[in-house]
């Protein structure tokens, strides 16, 4: 007779085949879509203890349900550049799930967007936009079509077109998009405009991130980065640490990563490094942050022109090497798989000791594996970064009640929540065996929400 510890290692295994024989199919399903596979197993991975406690996710086949988009559309979208040339970008929008919610999730407009890019925010955005409390779903949407280098009037020609097919498919109740890389409030004016004279009304709730002055939030430009801020600082003080009088390296210098290093340094942190996607600064003495936002916010140009400004910095061509700059805390805001095994050894062998991924998977499977290994605290991106659609959550509230609601109130509000998912991943990687593994928390919290409401509702 088996002992009670080979029954559930046998059952363990069981779950393990059965995890790996959906992600398989979902290889098969979606072939060449290096980032969406690598989304899915990063979850798939986390939830082996789940599905143990709760045998009927597997009987309902929540997984397999989960990983296919319950819609998915591609469109084309030609427009008109200031030659008179017709150009032609190809857009996209993959409504994934529904089940708590309207999908909710960003626009992107770079030459990168691909099926695999967006099916892969979709499916982070799932559990993200679960994790933060709010009754939204998970969907994402773009093109490749690139805002660098052109003017005002081909950026509004071409949202213009790309709204004319998307107000199809969406709704307030039905799919609010937002703004993402290359999309910021110019672009998401445009496209608002050109959804309000389609439909004939105004609708404020379909789109978040809209300008204050028709239906925007305050504190929305903020959020992300002020809410990656957030839950490190939670996460530092459950291990007698905190920002003040820490050394911090944060990638990028768009929204997110200017208003991380705006929190830190509130907290008393000193940001010695950024970066754009042409090369990284290191200003020894700690980033002069108005200098930083003048130059990508105002003037729009690159992260080098700061050292003109600062001769005692320093600006390295290869973004990549800014995580070769000591640190206590590494902020990675930028893009996907920027952190890869070789940079996690550099942080690690650094002394880092803490990440907090303020983008969406900035980290590789391998970089992960070895912060956990080396009991380095790690925020994962889809519950530190939340903080954005959050507040795009609050907004379609405020928009909802016809109401306006002050920075303050916004800003605390958005500390709640995140103070909420940091105690919620935690609570969750403690009961399901994997204390401190806020990867394994954030998922299955995340899942469990989702999953338990496809359940109430039916096979649908």
């Amino acid at each position: 007779m088996k002992s009670l510890e080979q029954v559930e290692q046998t059952h363990n295994e069981h779950i393990d085949q059965y995890i790996q024989h959906v992600f398989e199919t979902v290889k098969k399903r979606n072939p060449h879509e290096s980032e969406f596979h690598q989304a899915v197993k990063e979850v798939l991975d986390s939830l082996i203890p789940a599905l143990v406690q709760n045998p009927h996710y597997i009987n309902q086949a929540i997984l397999e349900r989960i990983v296919e988009p319950e819609r998915v559309i591609t469109f084309r979208v030609p427009w008109v550049d200031d030659q008179g040339h017709v150009q032609v970008n190809r857009g996209f929008r993959v409504q994934y799930n529904s089940a708590i919610g309207p999908y909710k999730g960003g626009i992107r407009f770079h030459p990168t967007v691909n099926a695999s890019i967006i099916k892969f925010l979709g499916f982070e955005q799932i559990f993200k936009n679960a994790l933060t409390g709010q009754p939204i779903g998970g969907g994402k949407g773009g093109a490749d079509f690139d805002p660098k280098g052109k003017s005002d009037g081909e950026i509004m020609r071409f949202c213009q077109s790309f709204m004319s097919e998307l107000s199809k498919h969406i709704g307030p109740d039905i799919d609010v998009p937002a703004g993402d890389i290359g999309v910021g409030a110019r672009e998401v004016g445009y496209l608002f405009g050109q959804y309000k004279k389609i439909r004939g009304g105004f609708e404020a709730g379909v789109l978040t991130g809209k300008g204050i002055g028709y239906g925007g939030s305050l504190a929305r430009k903020e959020a992300t980065g002020y809410g990656t801020v957030y839950f490190v600082e939670e996460m530092l003080k459950d291990n007698d640490l905190c920002f003040k009088d820490s050394t911090v390296v944060v990638s990028g210098s768009g929204n997110v990563s200017i208003y991380a290093m705006e929190k830190a340094m509130e907290l008393g942190a000193n940001v010695v490094a950024c970066s754009d996607s042409s090369g990284y600064i290191y200003d020894k003495k700690g980033i002069n942050l108005n200098t930083v936002k003048r130059l990508k916010e105002v003037e729009h140009k690159r992260i080098h022109e700061y050292v003109k400004e600062h001769p005692d910095a320093i600006y390295t061509d290869d973004p990549s090497g800014i995580w070769s700059v000591p640190c206590d805390i590494a902020l990675p805001c930028a893009t996907q798989n920027e952190i890869d095994h070789h940079s996690a050894q550099i942080l690690v062998s650094n002394g880092v000791k803490a990440i907090g991924e303020g983008a969406n998977m900035p980290s590789t499977h391998e970089a992960i594996n070895l912060f956990l290994k080396e009991n380095i605290l790690f925020a994962p991106g889809k519950a530190a970064n939340a903080g954005g659609v959050s507040v795009s959550s609050l907004e379609m509230a405020q928009n909802s009640a016809r109401l306006s609601w002050s920075f303050e109130e916004v800003n605390n509000r958005l500390h709640r929540i995140m103070k909420s998912i940091y105690r919620n991943s935690k609570d969750a990687a403690e009961t399901y065996g994997a204390p401190g593994n806020l990867v394994v928390g954030a998922n299955i919290a995340g899942f469990v929400r989702v999953a338990d409401a496809m359940i109430e509702q039916g096979v649908i």
